[in-house]
């Protein structure tokens, strides 16, 4: 079961893909997000491309839980999405994320400028991580 994890922003588009047997997510690119028609496009190429049998969207869900703009904006994302894609598309909340991949950056000693380029994939990485081990354990 190949997945697709995204982490949605304003800008970019952080993209990772599993495994084929949907055990390990890695980061694979980074996309503009500022067309979103066009990242719709993308996505399903990628998906196309790929065998993806279903999609991981990162829900920035605020830290009390609740739904703020942030993730309103996610959602309708995800419906749109949904009008060009296929296959199933899941969120998972993706709280500190991006926290989580500055760290590994960091940990890595991954250069100044390089983060930046790098950021959103890990995150997109570490919301799909997540979303897999649950699948496993289930």
């Amino acid at each position: 079961m190949r997945a697709l994890g995204l982490d949605v922003g304003e800008k970019r588009i952080g993209v990772a893909m599993s495994d084929s047997e949907g055990i390990l997510a890695s980061p694979l690119v980074i996309l503009d997000g500022s067309d979103v028609q066009a990242a719709f496009n993308e996505i399903s190429e990628l998906c196309n491309s790929n065998e993806v049998e279903s999609i991981v969207v990162g829900l920035p869900i605020s830290m009390d839980g609740s739904i703020g703009k942030q993730a309103q904006r996610v959602q309708l994302f995800c419906d749109g999405l949904a009008k060009v894609v296929t296959m199933p598309i899941d969120t998972w909340d993706e709280r500190m994320s991006s926290v989580q991949a500055n760290r590994s950056m960091i940990a890595a000693g991954t250069k100044k400028n390089k983060k930046k380029q790098l950021r959103d994939a890990i995150a997109a990485a570490i919301v799909l991580q997540g979303y897999l081990d649950r699948k496993r354990s289930e």
